[in-house]
């Protein structure tokens, strides 16, 4: 069932808001990228291990709200979480303007895994009450431009911004976008549908969606730690810009969400799922094997693709399991892979790198991609018999 035109409208108010407040945050998201290594491993006088020690430190403060947040955004809204959120990173990309000791800044990057906690649970519960049902995969291919620009601008943005007057200066700008995305929230308005889920029914773990996102986290855990040491790489293989991979990364995932939209919509979602984590693994290996600008500009861009199509693919089989009251929980429960797979991608890959060199962490990371694969193929399979199964059964 389609349903009437208006029914099927996406391009709302609410939406453009939520895309454009998303845009705010994840470029300042994206400064941090960009300015977190190069401090640590420069003014903080720190190593690689460090860098991805500091880099993933949010994770475990997202990792244990994400789940509570899913379910205080199915009771309390969608709106308080996003305003909070995106106030908590402001605060705390401000306070790393003042850091000068690796200890503080891993409190402050804990700080933000509080403020990721709210603002994305709340931003994919939000997009999933806004969003059509029958353009759920368009609507997650487009929402996450914000995501990916920010990750497209962010390191460029901060590279210029520490080139005019040193990181203070990238931190203080970053913040800046952070308070602009708080204030952009409150244009999305409430979005929740009905009321609150009942008292008997406030789990915070979505357990049908554990298995999908068991996959969507082998797709993060490669990723956590090529956006750790991109940077990084460029410098060892003599990139003109350090942020040159990351630019790249970002605007192929823009052109690939934009120009397939429509994509996650017309296939399987667990088998796009799987293709887009072999894609990833070709990849990283290619960075890992040509350790030259050529290689790492071309790596990167191959496991672009394959993330321009991993997110909606497995949100848009993990939606599919909740209903409109599960929606937080639901979002809170895969969303919780982000902080596992951008959390222990940076530090497990980061041991690597310290321990072999950066070019195999990314080998790694293309192992544990192709592991993934695997993994949401005999989820397919089982999906598939599943539902022969039930067809088979006498009416």
């Amino acid at each position: 069932m389609t349903g009437p035109p208006a029914a099927q409208r996406l391009f709302s108010p609410a939406f453009i808001a939520l895309g454009v407040a998303e845009l705010a945050y994840f470029t300042a998201v994206g400064v941090s990228i960009y300015a977190l290594p190069l401090t640590v491993t420069g003014p903080i006088g720190g190593d690689e291990a460090m860098a991805g020690l500091a880099f993933g430190a949010f994770a475990l403060s997202a990792l244990v709200l994400r789940p509570v947040a899913g379910r205080l955004a199915d009771t309390l809204g969608r709106r308080p979480l996003l305003f909070g959120g995106a106030l908590t990173a402001a605060l705390s990309l401000a306070l790393l303007a003042t850091a000068g000791d690796l200890v503080t800044i891993i409190a402050l990057r804990l700080l933000a895994g509080v403020a990721e906690a709210a603002f994305f649970v709340a931003g994919f519960a939000a997009l999933a009450d806004l969003a059509p049902p029958a353009r759920m995969g368009e609507a997650l291919s487009y929402n996450s431009l914000g995501l990916y620009l920010g990750i497209a601008l962010g390191p460029p943005l901060g590279e210029v911004l520490v080139g005019v007057s040193g990181f203070g200066l990238a931190w203080i700008g970053a913040a800046a976008l952070a308070v602009f995305a708080a204030g952009l929230s409150l244009l999305v308005g409430e979005t929740r549908e009905g009321p609150p889920p009942a008292k008997a029914d406030r789990r915070i773990i979505h357990r049908p969606a554990v298995p999908i996102s068991l996959g969507f986290l082998a797709s993060l855990v490669p990723i956590g730690g090529f956006l750790t040491f991109a940077a990084l790489q460029a410098e060892a293989v003599g990139s003109v810009a350090a942020s040159a991979p990351l630019l790249v990364y970002g605007g192929v995932v823009v052109v690939c969400r934009i120009v397939f939209a429509r994509l996650p919509d017309r296939v399987p979602p667990l088998a796009l799922g799987a293709a887009a984590l072999v894609t990833i693994g070709i990849g990283l290996a290619l960075i890992a094997a040509w350790a030259s600008p050529i290689g790492l500009v071309l790596g990167t861009g191959v496991a672009a693709i394959g993330v321009a199509f991993s997110t909606p693919a497995f949100f848009g089989a993990i939606f599919a399991t909740a209903s409109p009251s599960q929606r937080g929980v639901a979002s809170g429960t895969a969303s919780a892979a982000i902080d596992l797979g951008l959390g222990l991608g940076p530090i497990v890959l980061g041991l690597v790198a310290h321990a072999a060199g950066i070019p195999w962490a990314f080998a790694v990371g293309a192992a544990v991609a192709a592991m993934g694969a695997v993994w949401t193929l005999v989820l397919l399979r089982r999906t598939g018999a599943s539902a022969r199964s039930q067809a088979n059964l006498p009416t």
